[in-house]
């Protein structure tokens, strides 16, 4: 490989892996397995290796930083002790290499390790101050993360106070947080009798529900936590992980079980492979084992310590990436071979089209599989998967499993390339492929599927949550054609639902009176399932806030939408682009001429209405959403980033770079009692 080749692989690899951590961190709906990402990592980095001049700005590289889940919507808080990422090992040598290169570091082979299940669910640091709770923070950047407290207070088993009398001043407690299997399956149920799309797995469904701006949703799906590690902490509570273990058991925080305290590489793998016998047993998903260096002082080695650091224990990069003294085994993921039938595209609400390998039935995993997803044209081309291949899939807790390769040797001689369609396989409209987009889509908003589509989601809980109007009764009105555009469910009448079912009397008068209930709906929820692109149920209620109608927001300027808390210009580019289409416009005066009437949010009276506060740091007597609660009761809004927008910044002790961007901008900086007090005067 030349080194200007290799500069174009370097940048395409970038951009791949930059993308796929979009997908897994922020949007909690991964396309790749652990492994294949594993391996675009490796490859980036090998490549940025041999070729440290094509990767001069390396600094820059997904290798080079962790994964970054940061919401808009939530305080940002920062880590006292940054928060790292595992080093991921897939056989028994790279695992004894680990112990090599651990044992070359301190001299030594009488080396103690412990082994622990890697749980697949979202990495949580718990702040407790005197013993008792007082913060909750995602990963986020490793450095930085969401506040997410209000919603971890509704985890059952979760103790508010640590059961210790003496406890330490203030501690970091690292864990996961997951879904049971059971639990992920009652919400499947519920979403599937709303006629709603089922989740993905259980580790993407606890991610989405840890980010919900409402605590009392996520105390209605059950998520549960194990904690197994220590951040910043003083003073010191334990001097191995073993002791770590032994003292949060005591506290009465729940622990990972099993846990093995080994010594030597040998019983590593032992316990690793009782892991393995055992993990489909656990409460928590598991795709692996965490191995640790059990003494801390070890960990703390200069030759040790983090990648990110140099041997000598100084910076090699801005921040600690992975330690050096654990690694993650993982366990290989439940795999089958069966033919693919044929390829079939579906059609999404916004025109996506996503193709699906129809499959012959296979058992995987405990379920029968007869379909696999291939995500977009261009993940076939790179596997080059045809039409009557046979290929592996994989299941790794997906509810529809991707294909993982084509198996080459069993290809029919003069299997043809599957040649992505440049037309909607539904409505035959030419498709097209914006620059720098993946996907391919159908351009025209009257096709059919479409039209399905963006009906079901707009009568859907996200929607103006029409009750019994799911996926099947939509199917229905349309092959009936009794609903061709969303104005006509309005219109419905009960004459026209009773030929629907036999004895549907009942069942049409309670969906005449679901849909009569939904005409005088909040706001929010109209813009919502108009599924404008980048508006979600929280800018979806910014945009209700702001405009108070359907008719101002379609005639808002660019430059009042750029005004927008927590837009910025190409939200404000998607939402204009959006209304200024006649289509777009002229559903929005059908809509309302149907009878729907959208309820503009209550005017808020408070002295603070219109203002926009920062949260940053420990207040004295104020935990930050009890601070945040407080503004919003007296009209003002919270958001997590510093802005021009802001209009104060609520500092407490060990404020960060909030603080620094407020005075840099000149914003007004308040201490709890100025807080308190601008409360009490508006």
């Amino acid at each position: 490989m030349t080194p200007e080749e290799a500069a174009v692989r370097i940048a395409t690899l970038r951009a791949e892996v930059a993308r796929h951590d979009e997908l897994y961190y922020r949007q909690a709906r991964p396309e790749l397995t652990d492994f294949a990402y594993d391996g675009l990592k490796a490859e980036l980095a090998r490549l940025e290796r041999a070729f440290p001049a094509a990767a001069a700005t390396s600094a820059a590289s997904p290798t080079a930083r962790v994964g970054d889940d940061r919401a808009e919507g939530f305080a940002r808080v920062r880590h006292r002790q940054a928060m790292t990422t595992l080093d991921n090992t897939y056989d028994e040598a790279e695992l004894r290499e680990f112990h090599a290169r651990l044992v070359r570091a301190l001299g030594t082979e009488e080396l103690a390790y412990t082994v622990e299940p890697k749980v697949d669910g979202v990495a949580i640091s718990l702040t407790y101050e005197d013993g008792r709770l007082t913060r909750a923070v995602t990963r986020g950047d490793g450095e930085e993360g969401d506040d997410v407290t209000a919603n971890v207070r509704t985890i059952q088993g979760l103790p508010p106070a640590l059961a210790d009398l003496a406890p330490p001043a203030v501690i970091e407690v690292r864990g996961e947080i997951y879904l049971r299997e059971e639990e992920f399956r009652r919400i499947n149920q519920l979403q599937e009798e709303a006629g709603e799309a089922p989740y993905a797995n259980p580790r993407n469904l606890a991610a989405g529900t840890l980010k919900q701006l409402d605590a009392r949703v996520v105390a209605g799906r059950r998520l549960e936590i194990v904690l197994y590690g220590v951040g910043h902490c003083e003073p010191p509570v334990a001097t191995s992980q073993t002791g770590l273990h032994e003292r949060l058991r005591g506290w009465g925080l729940p622990v990972l079980d099993p846990f093995w305290s080994v010594r030597g590489p040998d019983a590593v793998w032992a316990a690793i492979g009782e892991l393995d016998a055992r993990r489909r047993a656990l409460p928590f998903g598991t795709d692996g084992a965490v191995v640790k260096l059990d003494a801390f002082a070890q960990q703390r080695h200069p030759r040790v310590g983090f990648r990110g650091m140099a041997a000598d224990g100084q910076a090699e990069a801005a921040r600690k990436l992975s330690p050096r003294w654990a690694c993650a085994f993982k366990f290989p993921p439940d795999q089958a071979e069966t033919r693919v039938r044929e390829i079939t595209i579906q059609v999404g609400r916004t025109g996506v089209l996503t193709p699906v390998a129809e499959l012959e039935p296979v058992l995987l995993a405990g379920t029968t599989v007869r379909r696999a997803t291939l995500h977009n044209a261009d993940e076939i081309a790179r596997k080059d998967v045809r039409p009557g291949d046979t290929v592996r899939v994989e299941k790794a807790g997906e509810i529809i499993p991707a294909v993982v390769a084509v198996v080459l040797a069993r290809r029919a001689p003069g299997a043809a390339p599957y040649v992505f369609p440049r037309e909607c396989p539904v409505c035959r409209t030419a498709a097209v492929r914006a620059e720098g987009e993946v996907a391919w889509r159908c351009p025209n908003p009257d096709c059919p599927e479409q039209v399905r589509r963006r009906i079901e989601h707009f009568a859907s809980k996200a929607g103006v949550d029409i009750d019994g109007l799911g996926e099947e009764i939509v199917g229905q009105l349309l092959e009936r054609g009794l609903v061709r555009r969303l104005p006509d469910l309005f219109r419905l009448r009960l004459e026209d639902l009773l030929p629907l079912r036999k004895s549907g009397e009942v069942w049409a008068t309670n969906l005449i009176a679901g849909i009569a209930a939904r005409r005088e709906v909040e706001l929010w929820r109209v813009i919502n399932g108009l599924g404008i692109p980048q508006v979600g149920a929280a800018a979806a209620k910014e945009l209700a806030r702001t405009f108070r109608s359907l008719e101002a927001l379609l005639d808002a300027p660019f430059a009042e939408l750029c005004r927008v808390e927590g837009f910025g210009e190409k939200t404000a580019q998607a939402v204009r682009g959006w209304c200024e289409q006649p289509a777009h416009r002229a559903l929005v005066t059908d809509l309302l001429a149907a009878g729907l009437a959208p309820r503009a949010p209550a005017a808020v009276a408070g002295g603070l209405a219109g203002k926009t506060f920062v949260l940053t740091g420990t207040l004295p007597t104020l935990a930050r959403e009890e601070a945040a609660a407080l503004i919003e009761a007296a009209g003002g809004r919270v958001s997590g980033s510093v802005s021009r927008k802001t209009h104060y910044v609520v500092a407490g002790e060990e404020a960060g770079s909030k603080l620094t961007k407020a005075r840099d901008l000149g914003i007004p900086v308040l201490d709890e009692a100025s807080l308190r007090a601008l409360l009490v005067g508006g």
